[in-house]
């Protein structure tokens, strides 16, 4: 796994002086907690001094009962806590950030390789999808980026495009007979023509960090920025609507790369491991974790930065196929739950 890491944040306090009393007021909450857990928030008045009332609130949402909240469908990571007091004719605000964590550990899954098929192995992959028969894909690299078809059976590129010098390809996905690419640091994304490879117009990322991976559930685009977190996009205006961020019952896992929606899971890759994690897209859950050991070097390569990035499937078919950047082989795998 990478390594992954849950900033905590301790209780807040808030001091002073109203009608010659000395307040001392405790907004008290956990770190984190596992959404299958019941949340309790509540102040305290450390000196005794009397308290009218307190309204508290997650995320600026009212909750009524502060001593047992029902926190189960909420999505993962991080919560705005905050509590309004009232006392002597004054009004504070105390706020505390809490991190919401899986109900549960990942299921850890292995594979059985199914098939093989040739891939270019000068293709720096970073976007990868089966769509009515052959692979699309874009790569990567300052000078080399592209958009390509590619034959299955034989690796032969039967169409493709250029990206110019100046942008780093990424991420990619098929909607709607259109096909949608992002650019790495440029925040730009670009929308085409599936048939002729025609650039329809371009998008701005405006709240997401960088481009990195896209796929689709045939609403939504679903993008990462290389942090925790996945952005859905509206398909048509191009906005980031929402996001989830990706946690297990215990982290947070950063640096989500490359994406597809699989029998409506998410799976991700992570920059510079080969293994996938399987995230439910409702709340940014890590339900699984597929250990792909031992395919980059059946596909001819080593080291950090060729390492598994592509995802692929067959919707029809049920096949899932697999690759990496650089790789000379594309695997048709089955996942194998341990």
């Amino acid at each position: 796994m990478n390594k992954i890491a849950i900033i905590l944040t301790l209780g807040s306090f808030l001091i002073f002086s109203a009608c010659g009393n000395k307040y001392k007021l405790h907004l008290e909450s956990p770190k984190s907690i596992q959404v299958s857990e019941t949340l309790k928030i509540s102040v305290k008045e450390k000196s005794g001094n009397p308290i009218d009332s307190v309204q508290y609130f997650i995320n600026g949402i009212l909750v009524e009962n502060h001593e047992a909240i029902d926190i189960k469908d909420y999505k993962l990571g991080k919560q705005a806590v905050s509590a309004t007091i009232y006392f002597n004719g004054e009004k504070k605000q105390l706020n505390n950030t809490i991190y919401f964590l899986g109900k549960s550990a990942p299921k850890v899954y292995s594979y059985e390789i199914i098939n093989e098929f040739p891939h270019d192995k000068k293709a720096f992959t970073q976007g990868f999808v089966f769509h009515n028969g052959f692979f699309y894909e874009s790569t990567g690299q300052l000078g080399s980026s592209s958009l390509r078809k590619v034959e299955i059976e034989t690796g032969k590129i039967i169409q493709k495009i250029d990206l110019d010098r100046k942008y780093f390809g990424e991420g990619m996905t098929i909607l709607n007979n259109k096909i949608y690419q992002l650019t790495w640091k440029k925040k730009l994304g670009f929308v085409y023509n599936l048939e002729s490879f025609e650039l329809e117009k371009t998008f701005n990322y405006k709240q997401s960090k960088e481009g990195w991976g896209l796929t689709h559930n045939m609403e939504k685009l679903i993008k990462t920025d290389g942090s925790e977190r996945m952005w859905f996009l509206n398909p048509e205006t191009l906005e980031e609507e929402s996001f989830i961020e990706t946690y297990t019952n215990k982290r947070k896992a950063e640096n989500l790369n490359e994406l597809e929606y699989v029998k409506g899971k998410i799976y991700a890759n992570l920059w510079q491991k080969n293994s996938i994690l399987i995230v439910e897209p409702s709340n940014g859950a890590i339900e699984g974790i597929v250990n792909l050991k031992g395919l980059q070097s059946k596909a001819g390569q080593d080291g950090d930065d060729n390492v598994l990035n592509g995802i692929a499937y067959d919707i029809e078919n049920d096949r899932l196929f697999v690759t990496g950047k650089n790789w000379n082989k594309v695997f048709e795998i089955k996942l194998i739950e341990k």
